[in-house]
């Protein structure tokens, strides 16, 4: 989420862009609404998942890498973990056919 954008706003562009292209997308927990970190949960098949978590990149605009996990429950077990360091921590979750994750920041992996 670049910086300046407060964390809500973002994932209601987020939310909306999945909408309007006819994906399904929630906000499962909600984290700080000013400075929060996001991580987004994309499911296109059932039992198939994919994990996106911003990447450290100090010098340049936000970045999203694509985390080593395959299936549903290996992303809930990895955001379970994230929640409990990062109590300020948003997770989104997307369903769509064609497993589009919807943001428009660079994704590594």
């Amino acid at each position: 989420m670049p910086r300046e954008i407060p964390t809500h706003l973002w994932v209601s562009a987020l939310l909306r862009r999945a909408s309007l292209s006819g994906a399904f997308a929630t906000i499962a927990h909600k984290g700080d609404e000013d400075r929060g970190d996001v991580v987004v949960k994309v499911t296109s098949e059932r039992g198939k998942a994919r994990l996106y978590a911003p990447a450290f990149n100090p010098e340049g605009p936000t970045e999203f890498e694509r985390l080593a996990v395959e299936t549903e429950a290996e992303a809930d077990e990895l955001v379970g973990k994230r929640r409990k360091m990062d109590r300020d921590l948003w997770v989104i979750e997307i369903e769509d056919r064609e497993g589009r994750h919807f943001l428009v920041e660079p994704v590594r992996g």
